[in-house]
């Protein structure tokens, strides 16, 4: 019976993209090594290890959207799901490579975005929760099926470099607000009446306001 071992060896974007997908570099090994694959349905679950790392003055102050002020962190401060991928490995003997596709989106409503975007510089702490179907060839030649153990991880840092430059090459100098549709229609309403031209300039309209009632407020 396989016994399928998972590491995550790098990530890297995938070029010429419609949509922002990173594609991480994997290395199966199987034991015992001469016993022949057919194939592998893999699901991973990818969960991001937000206490594993250093958080900076401003990084704190961003992510408290997310867990709230730096003071109460040892009990919010918790393991996040960022996505469940899938992928399809083909047939192979002992050891193989294989990618796993991650689209990701740049809703800053999406908790995964916001805390990567909340990030300066260094790494995102990665665990891999790994399950599936194998399927391989016993030594009567049968076809047979056999779930991934549910103990299967690998853990991987990714550098929050290369996701901001990804993102960065698909929207580039920007960012995506979403907004309920009366309070966009609202929005709407203003910048026709207001004559102006782009959001942008309708924004900067706005925050003068903003800005006056937070100094009276201080």
């Amino acid at each position: 019976m396989p016994e399928l071992d998972f590491q995550v060896t790098g990530v890297e974007p995938r070029a010429n993209g419609f949509t922002p997908l990173l594609l991480f570099q994997l290395e199966i090994a199987n034991q015992p090594p001469t016993e022949p694959i057919q194939s592998v349905l893999l699901q991973a679950q990818i969960q991001i290890r937000s206490p594993q790392r250093h958080y900076t003055a401003r990084e704190r102050e961003k992510l408290g959207e997310l867990f709230g002020p730096p003071s109460e962190w040892g009990r919010t401060l918790r393991n996040r799901l960022w996505t469940i991928a899938h992928a399809t490995i083909g047939a192979f003997s002992g050891s193989t490579r294989g990618q796993l596709p991650v689209p990701c989106s740049y809703d800053l409503n999406i908790a995964a975005t916001r805390y990567c975007y909340a990030l300066e510089d260094g790494e995102v702490p990665l665990l891999f929760l790994f399950s599936g179907t194998v399927f391989y060839t016993n030594a009567e030649g049968r076809l047979q099926a056999q779930q991934i153990s549910w103990n299967k991880e690998a853990l991987y840092a990714m550098p929050v470099r290369l996701w901001k430059e990804m993102m960065n090459s698909h929207f580039p100098n920007s960012a995506w607000l979403y907004l309920h549709r009366d309070v966009f229609d609202r929005l709407c309403a203003y910048k026709r009446e207001a004559g102006l031209a782009t959001w942008e300039q309708t924004i900067e309209r706005l925050l003068p306001a903003v800005n006056e009632r937070a100094e009276v407020v201080a």
